[in-house]
């Protein structure tokens, strides 16, 4: 059966913004952030990668070139309407909006990556993992299914219930899948094999929001990052959020600062003077 569209479009001005969610997840995921930098001004596309919002016998039929493809198709309707546009993702997402950056430098003027994932080594994260791609090859491993645990990626206790609750309603459209397929997975390691050898190529600026105690991936993440994209980096960790930082408790902060860092971009807006290669730090305080 087809898979419905459940992408998310806000109408807005010559500033396109592209966010992308992560694997097993749902445009869902990125509607406060996509509505925030739309209320600011912006044309905002939450796009629906190939596979996603079904169920996981669809999503394990896909490849991450299939999600490239539906990302790049979004950015090709954003670039009918706008003069500039933003890319960015969360998870997996951050990762294909690097992939967009490096592959299409003169379609793509900036970066937003949020909890960017090139490798599970959060602290939830069995200290066994390492054996997950002998795992994935074997028969059994080719038909296991990887079930979403607690914390579920979310500090904050209520929003955790509410996130729970639309997972075990079966509803893939609200809150993603439960259980990732093993060949999922897999597609997302050659998508972070593809990747890495690119990050040099992307001259753009990129903003990393990260969460210190991020359960998924740890800050090793965002410093390879930092070590090895090509321009300048603009680097903001979180002390209060986990792995979901789009709505988690700090999900104001992620949206505030990546809507300033879109608005960095209109032309009316101060020029950016910041060094390439500079990397700047901010830590925020946990909220009380």
């Amino acid at each position: 059966m087809p898979i419905s569209d459940n992408s998310i479009f806000y109408e807005g001005g010559r500033t396109g913004v592209l966010l992308i969610h992560g694997l097993g997840g749902t445009p869902v995921e990125m509607k406060s952030i996509a509505r925030y930098i739309a209320d600011a001004g912006a044309t905002v596309s939450c796009c629906q990668l190939a596979g996603h919002c079904g169920t996981g016998a669809n999503l394990a039929a896909t490849r991450w070139q299939n999600w490239y493809a539906s990302a790049d198709d979004a950015l090709a309707k954003l670039e009918a309407n706008c003069d500039r546009v933003i890319v960015g993702g969360l998870s997996m997402g951050a990762i294909m909006a690097a992939r967009l950056a490096a592959c299409e430098p003169a379609r793509v003027c900036g970066v937003v990556m949020l909890a960017p994932t090139l490798w599970y080594d959060g602290w939830s994260i069995p200290w066994y993992s390492f054996l997950l791609k002998w795992f994935i090859g074997t028969p059994m491993g080719r038909r296991y299914n990887f079930v979403a645990t607690e914390p579920y990626g979310v500090k904050d206790e209520r929003i955790r219930r509410i996130l729970v609750k639309a997972l075990m309603s079966g509803e893939s459209v609200d809150a993603g899948l439960l259980s990732t397929p093993s060949f999922a997975l897999r597609e997302l390691w050659r998508l972070v094999a593809d990747v890495k050898p690119r990050l040099s190529q992307i001259k753009q600026r990129v903003l990393i929001i990260q969460a210190r105690d991020d359960e998924t991936a740890s800050l090793k993440n965002a410093e390879y990052l930092q070590r090895h994209l090509g321009g300048p980096v603009d680097a903001l960790i979180l002390d209060d959020s986990y792995h979901l930082i789009t709505i988690d408790r700090q999900r104001g902060l992620v949206m505030q600062r990546s809507a300033e860092f879109v608005k960095s971009f209109v032309p009316s807006a101060a020029a950016d003077s910041q060094p390439k290669g500079a990397v700047k730090l901010h830590v925020l305080p946990a909220a009380h």
